[in-house]
């Protein structure tokens, strides 16, 4: 458009495109910002999730690799608790030995002494997966976690066969 010599400045159409620009970038812009830190978080409570599950099934083979087979007892803590979620042995030491799924936490005690190995599990199994072998035991173990907008993220460590060595 030719302008008059003199006058400078924007037409009333050009300012109206210019924020009619700007406002479609914004409300896209948010989007994508609200996507990118959706995306961000679930990817780090995965992380979080499979470097917690990966600390307690070393903790827990390590336990079962170290038990007598002929003392190896699996049932569950209370009524409330999932078949299956407590597995009681003896070690080689003599020291008796037990996992269990108390609720959302887990718990290792050895002898008299408690701890807690995670407080985000959605689901602890113990088993047999061959009657004619108890020496190996199957453990199954599912870790959940919050997050965003009160969603949760699951993460199912597959099952993991221990022999145990004694």
């Amino acid at each position: 458009m030719v302008r008059p010599r003199g006058r400078v400045g924007f037409t009333f159409i050009e300012a109206m495109l210019t924020v009619a620009v700007l406002g479609i970038l914004a409300t896209m812009s948010a989007q994508i910002l609200l996507q990118v830190n959706r995306y961000f978080i679930m990817s780090r409570t995965r992380l979080d999730l499979q470097r917690e599950a990966r600390a307690v099934m070393y903790v827990v083979t390590r336990g079962l690799r170290q038990a007598q087979s002929d003392s190896i007892l699996i049932d569950r803590a209370a009524t409330s608790q999932p078949f299956y979620s407590r597995i009681t042995f003896t070690k080689i030491q003599g020291t008796t030995m037990s996992f269990n799924q108390s609720g959302a936490d887990l718990v290792m005690t050895v002898g008299t002494k408690t701890q807690t190995l995670s407080k985000n599990v959605r689901y602890l199994a113990f088993s047999f997966p061959r009657s004619d072998q108890l020496s190996i035991v199957s453990v199954s173990l599912t870790l959940e976690g919050l997050i965003y907008e009160g969603r949760k993220k699951a993460l199912h460590m597959a099952s993991e066969k221990v022999r145990v060595m004694n």
